[in-house]
């Protein structure tokens, strides 16, 4: 039996009355999903399919929903649009052998299932699944229970983490608060907003710790290498750091970071964007944010409350080469093109060569994805702390022209030529002010190689996205990145490798 078969995790809940017994069953509603099967036991009139009735009308969102115990019919059928649920009582079945002329196999596929009775055919039950008791606790209080959970195989990890965002939700007052379903990222992140019931709001940020992958190079994962951030710890660092040095980043509410869970400011969701492409007046100041930060002495050190301190990673030459690298693995594929492994040790050699200097200048915060998905505009606050930013959890130290080909660059979004300079003449004049030094041309030679190295990662994290992960939107943006390289591709330090770009991927200058 593997690691993950043998897994269980068991967490006991007592409530004090039925109110409090429906609630824990709405909450349980929301670990639930399709293919998934819980299992009720407990002695007569304990509340089994008083929690499964409960359950079942939080999934339906109709409070309305009879469900009646299946003691006689064996299963209940309830859909939807977006689910099926299966309820049904074993109580009056011998073995599992009478399922099988039920049609039970076909009925509980891709469903949610709730089981009544689940002792008197276990082996109907799937492995992974969870297990909850309802046990009678208190003589003299017939309505208090105690509620035994058992999470099996992959639902262990699940009801864990379940049990630490409960917790986590209780202790910082917001257990009360209704939750819905923001986002997910290009990642494995997922948002949800919380509104208390007075109409306070928060984000609450779910990221478990990233597990490693398989050692690509050196014997270490693409992760550890391309410096990726594996748990919250680094975005709590930064929130705080950002704010202390005068930008907008989330205030952390509540923490576990072992869990990978927070709870955070709701910055709001008006962007920087509109329907004809970036707002000029919002991008220039999320440029002067930029300017801001790079002109301060920032620390490659932060606190952490309750987990010591966090040191930001250097954007070395290994990160910026593996990250080029994700063209060949991806993007080539994606385009029916092929790289002899010739071809490919030039391409490395060429991009060490052009991005030698500019890991050699002094480092500063490079929050790596400043663009307009991460970038919301708060018209309340002033100056440059209008510019609320998020996503900044893969924060390294590298150069700061990154960031700035991030924002005139921007891979969502089309940002016109004229934009694009005027972002760079509005950024360099802010540097100039804080610092007569400031060296335009050497910064924006810099800002030509980073911008281009950025174009070539995205272009195969894209086409990973989609032969990957399934997510075919991220090809919608190709075209505007491809055009990107192209542009960053024609300054004169990039000239070796546009010419092998040409010689190897000629597609990408077909029709330019």
């Amino acid at each position: 039996m593997s690691e993950d078969r043998a897994a269980k995790t068991v967490w006991r809940i007592d409530v004090a009355d039925e109110a409090g017994t429906l609630a824990l069953a709405k909450e349980f509603a929301t670990l639930l999903k399709s293919g998934d099967t819980l299992t009720l036991a407990g002695d007569l009139g304990a509340g089994k399919t008083t929690f499964a009735r409960a359950i079942i009308r939080a999934l339906m969102n109709d409070p309305s929903v009879e469900a009646p115990s299946p003691t006689f019919t064996l299963m209940q059928i309830y859909e939807n649009d977006a689910l099926r649920i299966v309820h049904a009582d074993f109580y009056r079945i011998e073995s599992g052998a009478e399922l099988a002329g039920l049609g039970w196999d076909e009925e509980v596929e891709d469903a949610i299932v709730l089981v009544e009775w689940a002792e008197r055919a276990p082996e109907a039950l799937p492995q992974d699944r969870i297990d909850l008791r309802l046990s009678f606790v208190d003589g003299e209080n017939r309505d208090a229970r105690r509620i035994t959970v058992s999470g099996h195989g992959a639902f262990a990890a699940r009801l864990s983490s379940f049990k630490s965002l409960r917790e986590l939700l209780r202790r910082e007052g917001w257990s009360e608060a209704s939750r819905r379903f923001l986002m997910g990222d290009a990642s494995t992140r997922a948002y949800e907003l919380l509104e208390k019931p007075d109409g306070a709001r928060a984000i609450l940020m779910i990221s478990p710790p990233r597990p490693d992958g398989p050692p690509v190079r050196y014997g270490k994962p693409y992760s550890a290498i391309a410096r990726l951030a594996e748990n919250v710890k680094p975005f709590v660092a930064l929130a705080n750091g950002l704010r202390a040095h005068g930008l907008s980043a989330p205030k952390i509410f509540g923490q576990d970071l072992d869990a990978g869970l927070l709870i955070v400011e709701d910055l709001g969701r008006e962007g920087v964007v509109d329907a004809n492409g970036p707002i000029p007046e919002r991008y220039l100041e999320a440029a002067g944010a930029l300017a801001h930060l790079h002109a301060q002495a920032l620390p490659d050190t932060l606190p952490v409350d309750g987990a010591g301190n966090y040191h930001i990673p250097p954007y070395d030459l290994d990160a910026l080469l593996i990250e080029a690298d994700l063209l060949l693995d991806w993007y080539v594929g994606h385009i029916k093109s092929n790289v002899a492994s010739g071809a490919r040790a030039i391409f490395a050699n060429l991009w060490r060569t052009a991005l030698i200097d500019v890991v050699g200048a002094p480092p500063t915060w490079t929050l790596r994805d400043y663009h307009s998905p991460n970038l919301l505009w708060l018209a309340e606050r002033e100056g440059v702390q209008r510019v609320g930013v998020i996503d900044f959890q893969d924060c390294v130290l590298g150069h700061p022209a990154y960031d700035m080909a991030s924002l005139g660059q921007d891979a969502r979004v089309t940002v016109s030529d004229d934009l694009e300079l005027k972002l760079l003449a509005h950024y360099a004049r802010l540097r100039r002010e804080a610092d007569e030094s400031f060296d335009m041309a050497a910064f924006a030679k810099a800002y030509m190689i980073l911008a281009a190295q950025r174009a070539t990662k995205v272009l195969g994290i894209f086409a990973r996205l989609n032969q990957r992960d399934g997510k075919p939107q991220y090809l919608a943006h190709l075209p505007r990145v491809e055009s990107y390289l192209r542009k960053s591709l024609r300054h004169p330090a990039l000239a070796e490798i546009k010419a092998w770009y040409e010689a190897n991927l000629p597609g990408l200058f077909h029709d330019a």
